[in-house]
């Protein structure tokens, strides 16, 4: 708790903090000259305000932490879909607020609803505009916090490869929702930390559950044989090589990420979405 109030203090008075500190430095460096009283009590008055701030901060830091700790001990890893979003024409370090409406549902747990306000990062955007999140979520209350690392692994932005030694075989399935989702909550009621590359072999039960829903994820997103297509009926593409065209669905999630960022403006958004949903 203590450096995590230094912290906080370091970051108050970086912020401006200082003004309080260098008022005082200024009335006692002058001799207490009578003249500057008003900069000791202005400066008393600011540096009291920038400790009662830091300790603010370093207190919401804990209980944000133990918050946290609680769920990785005994939440529930969920799905969070998100049904929408919506702008709060607020920004933080010149990002956008978003307020998302989610709907949360996982193993234990009845289906519900909620909103959550999270900062629309250029980090964080795939995944809000993916519509998919991870959540860790209290089974007794239903407070749940959005995990962005989890998240990271169900949108396709960090890759999530597993080695079989048995197969010889290296397994991607980087942004397959349902088998990560599984593997999650394997290792998560396993006390299996997520924290980078993940080494199970010294626990075989965890690693044989966690193989089998590997095996059984890459069996069914093998191809299924085709028939060859004769060639005398193969299309054959008009001037040489074309860029596959564009999905209504990607163009709606490109449209989101405009206006998320604040690239567009509502009327511009509300044109646009009108324009792609008559092409269907």
């Amino acid at each position: 708790m203590l450096w995590r109030y230094v912290k906080a203090q370091l970051m108050v008075l970086l912020c401006g903090g200082l003004v309080g500190p260098i008022f005082l430095a200024i009335f006692f460096a002058t001799g207490q000259d009578p003249l500057m009283k008003w900069m000791f009590w202005a400066g008393l008055l600011v540096t009291a305000i920038d400790v009662l701030v830091a300790l603010a901060l370093a207190s919401y830091g804990a209980k944000r932490a133990a918050r946290t700790e609680m769920l990785e001990s005994s939440g529930v890893v969920a799905l969070a879909q998100i049904t929408n979003i919506h702008e709060t024409n607020t920004r933080i370090n010149e990002q956008p607020l978003v307020k998302l409406d989610l709907r949360i549902e996982g193993p234990g747990l009845t289906p519900f609803t909620a909103q959550d306000s999270v900062v629309a990062s250029i980090s964080r955007l795939p995944m809000i505009t993916g519509r998919k999140l991870v959540a860790l979520v209290d089974p007794a209350t239903n407070t749940f916090q959005i995990d962005w690392n989890r998240s990271g692994l169900i949108n396709g932005l960090v890759p999530a490869q597993f080695t079989l030694a048995e197969d010889n075989r290296t397994y991607d399935l980087s942004g397959q929702v349902g088998p990560l989702m599984e593997i999650m909550q394997i290792l998560k009621a396993n006390g299996v930390p997520m924290n980078g590359m993940i080494d199970i072999r010294s626990n075989p039960a965890v690693r044989q559950q966690v193989m089998s829903v590997v095996r059984r994820a890459a069996a069914q997103q093998a191809p299924p044989a085709q028939m060859p297509t004769p060639a005398a009926t193969a299309p054959a593409p008009a001037g040489g090589f074309g860029a596959p065209p564009v999905s209504v669905s990607q163009r709606l999630q490109e449209l989101e990420t405009l206006r998320a960022t604040g690239a567009i403006t509502e009327s511009e958004y509300a044109s646009k979405r009108q324009e792609i949903l008559a092409d269907l």
